[in-house]
């Protein structure tokens, strides 16, 4: 079962510098003159990946923005519609999240390893909205694996992996899996390595 890597340790911290940078610039100025604690940005990360790689870049965002940047994670568990006797209707189910600060007047950016359907951050977008109302909601993804099923797209990619629809998108990261790599494999190979970003990556 072969697999190639596509970004090794040193090209996934670059990628999250380069994202964070990117967080910056587009939201210079953010809260600045009003005083209101509900404004800036915030980071979310959606588990479990999605919140590893939040908190990485919540690091490095803290290193370039002098300002306060809340950190939260999103726990969403979904009946998946793509496999046998699942309905196409079967709602996402949100369980445990972590989101203690106020999300009025913030830009919320959610974090998360793989783009695939859209599926999982519709789901992770309905979440935040129970939990309060940002004033606007932006999207990072390390890597975006194309074949949307949602009209969703990121405001910042790691890098862009075109794929068959037969392949798999292994997001593996050293909290999780003690490497730090992404790579490409065929269908057969995916196992417990998978990326948890979305239902079938």
């Amino acid at each position: 079962m072969s697999e190639r890597v596509v970004l090794d340790a040193d090209d996934l911290r670059r990628t999250l510098v380069r994202i964070a940078h990117e967080i910056i610039e587009k939201n210079a100025g953010a809260g600045d003159g009003e005083g209101d604690s509900g404004s800036g940005i915030a980071i979310v990360g959606i588990h479990t990946r999605g919140a590893v790689l939040a908190r990485r870049l919540h690091e490095h965002l803290e290193e370039l923005s002098p300002g306060d940047v809340p950190l939260g994670d999103i726990d969403i568990s979904f009946y998946r519609d793509d496999l046998p006797g699942r309905a196409p209707t079967d709602a996402p189910i949100v369980h445990s999240s972590h989101l203690d600060f106020d999300m009025a007047g913030r830009t919320i950016v959610l974090v998360d390893d793989v783009l695939f359907t859209g599926r999982t951050v519709r789901a992770a977008i309905d979440a935040l909205f129970d939990y309060g109302r940002p004033q606007r909601v932006q999207l990072a993804v390390l890597a975006d694996r194309g074949h949307r099923e949602l009209p969703i797209r990121p405001d910042y990619t790691g890098k862009n992996l075109p794929t068959a629809r037969d392949e798999r998108v292994y997001v593996r990261l050293d909290e999780i899996d003690g490497v730090d790599e992404i790579a490409i494999g065929e269908e057969a190979a995916f196992g417990a390595a998978q990326t948890n970003g979305e239902a079938s990556q």
